[in-house]
């Protein structure tokens, strides 16, 4: 049986360091970080954010967890993402899964989600 994403990536406790070390890169990228600083000002939000974004990929990959937040579309609607932006995230992600030592395969499918999930983010 194949082992889950979920489990790949250190299930909850790794994802959450996941995402926290892509919050810092995403705000020290100077390509894209005007849109994550003021965030910086708004700890509750952050919060929430992070949560969200913790829960949408631990269930994402598999994990026992249930993503409550809003879909891909309605949470990126008004902010006309470019593809350009997203490309830095996509590697500032592989950055931080490079530096945490995530296994190839691992990094592939996180990279095939990030595809997915294109369309949905890019100009809305």
């Amino acid at each position: 049986m194949a082992i889950l994403l979920f489990d790949r990536l250190g299930g909850t406790e790794g994802i959450t360091s996941l995402v926290d070390a892509v919050v810092e890169a995403h705000m020290s990228n100077p390509a894209i970080n005007a849109r994550f600083l003021p965030y910086k000002e708004q700890p509750e939000k952050l919060a929430l954010i992070r949560r969200h974004t913790i829960d949408f990929f631990c269930a994402g990959s598999g994990g026992p967890v249930t993503y409550a937040g809003r879909d891909m579309p309605t949470t990126h609607n008004g902010m006309n993402i470019t593809p350009g932006e997203y490309m830095h995230v996509v590697d500032d992600i592989l950055m931080v899964l490079d530096k945490h030592q995530i296994d190839d395969e691992s990094k592939k499918d996180v990279l095939a989600i990030l595809w997915s999930l294109k369309g949905m983010i890019i100009g809305q």
